[in-house]
């Protein structure tokens, strides 16, 4: 990238001249009951964030203050999260989080794929007048400053920009993947591909799409409109838009890099329940992946006022204790242990639990003498007293879900406790 492109005056005027769009009508069918009564960028993450907060942070970070929320999927609790901690915004200064949920704006169906999804609020776009149109995947795990990737668009005067970054060949064939040359046009791009291309050199890892897009905002108009034409097209820009583009128009890959050091950045796909489970419980390491302590890229969140964490009970068999973990506010961990798990807002854990390598979501209760190893609770479970999870799998796999790894996924409709609310 140019000296002048790297100048924080230029891409901050770049930044103020785009509207982010973020995809978030997604269900997450590969969560299973996780995503039962709540959207995927609605699913809890990290302790007191959803994974939603992730995007959204990294464009209020990056000094995007325009920002469209597309929603569709069971959407309420999605929508009353993003009320409370994201309508705080100086309108007059045409800052705004703006909800644009699924209302057939077009035609008589709902949001048909991504595309159709940008296509559905194109009046919105051309109220808002912005010079660039970032289109953001709402269910990933990274932090991301935008800023250099709209300067390195406005550098290879693109049409479209494509943010990348390498994945394992064996798990490529769930990702967008393409073909770069070395000047980073893209030459090649397959959908969810059986037999995926590996990057030029290497045969191990593959060039994978994040699902994140620049558009140059009249560019992005000509093709949704044209798109919205072709009666056989799916609507969606990673199977129907960006392969039709390659041949007549510029369309350049960013490579996803940690500024600092230069090696790929962290970027969590969470869309199973083993991911789900891996990625919360990494925060707990010394030295995790990703670093929420960061007071320079803070994510942001609505959160409770709630009490700070409390552990009560110090006797030899009776000691309220955690070890390697996170513990959210509004927690009570009373006379019970914790080894390696990652406790949401409001927990309440009695005494002589254990608990260890688990992700307890907010408001769930542990009964006195449980033992939970390798699981996922759901929010509002209610463990009765002596509850063994994680220690029997063929057991397990009775009442509650197994994944392919051996975590137990835990919902209050597999206890037998009809909560039934769009959390």
């Amino acid at each position: 990238m140019s000296d002048t492109h790297r100048d924080p005056r230029f891409v901050s005027r770049l930044t103020r001249d785009t509207l982010a769009l973020i995809l978030a009508g997604g269900r997450g069918s590969r969560l299973h009951e996780l995503t039962q009564w709540r959207a995927k960028p609605a699913v809890y993450f990290g302790g007191k964030f959803r994974i939603i907060d992730f995007p959204l942070s990294n464009c209020i970070n990056s000094d995007i203050r325009r920002i469209g929320v597309l929603t569709q999927y069971k959407a309420h609790s999605l929508i009353r999260h993003l009320m409370r901690g994201w309508s705080d915004f100086r309108s007059e200064l045409g800052e705004f989080v703006e909800v644009l949920p699924a209302s057939q704006r077009t035609s008589d169906s709902w949001y048909s794929g991504t595309a159709d999804a940008i296509y559905q609020n194109l009046d919105i776009i051309r109220r808002r007048m912005p010079k660039y149109v970032l289109v953001l995947s709402g269910d990933h795990i990274y932090k991301m400053d935008y800023g250099p990737l709209l300067a390195y668009h406005v550098e290879n005067q693109a049409d479209m920009t494509v943010s990348c970054l390498e994945v394992p060949l064996q798990e490529a064939s769930q990702f967008g993947v393409m073909t770069a040359a070395a000047d980073g046009r893209v030459l090649r791009f397959d959908e969810k591909p059986e037999q995926p291309q590996p990057v030029a050199g290497r045969d191990d890892v593959a060039l994978a799409s994040m699902g994140n897009y620049v558009f140059s905002t009249e560019f992005l108009y000509q093709q949704l409109i044209k798109d919205a034409d072709n009666p056989d097209s799916s609507r969606d820009f990673g199977n129907d838009i960006i392969p039709t583009l390659l041949d007549d128009h510029r369309v350049f890959a960013f490579p996803f890099r940690d500024p600092v050091t230069g090696e790929q950045a962290y970027w969590r796909d969470v869309g199973t329940v083993d991911a789900f489970w891996e990625a919360n419980l990494e925060l707990a390491d010394i030295m995790p992946p990703l670093d929420l302590y960061d007071a320079n890229w803070p994510i942001l969140t609505y959160q409770s006022q709630l009490p700070p964490c409390k552990f009560v009970f110090n006797d030899d068999d009776r000691r309220g204790m955690a070890t390697d973990s996170t513990v959210s506010a509004g927690c009570i961990i009373s006379g019970a242990r914790i080894h390696h798990a990652n406790l949401f807002s409001n927990v309440r854990v009695h005494s002589y639990a254990h608990i260890e390598d688990s992700v307890l979501l907010p408001e769930v209760e542990v009964g006195e003498h449980c033992r939970i190893r390798r699981a996922v609770i759901d929010r509002g479970c209610k463990l009765p007293e002596g509850t063994v999870i994680g220690e029997n799998l063929e057991e397990d796999s009775k009442k509650y879900r197994v994944s392919s790894k051996g975590v137990v996924l835990v919902t209050p409709d597999m206890l037998g406790q009809r909560v039934h609310r769009h959390r």
